[in-house]
């Protein structure tokens, strides 16, 4: 039996379980978030240039 992996497309949104969508051929994503990781080195500069991104969209 192989590990299958839950597959998202980027573009159409549909699921499956290959690498490139059956439907359009664009790549896909896994829909699960990150595990958390407490030890994390780079969150703090994760966070902060997604907080820098957000303020920056609101001033358009």
């Amino acid at each position: 039996m192989t590990d299958a992996v839950l597959h998202v497309c980027r573009a159409c949104e549909r699921y499956t379980l290959r690498e490139l969508c059956p439907i359009c051929g664009q790549p896909t994503r896994t829909p699960h978030p990150a595990r958390f990781d407490a030890t994390d080195r780079y969150g703090v500069y994760r966070r902060r240039l997604l907080a820098a991104v957000r303020a920056g969209a609101g001033s358009g």
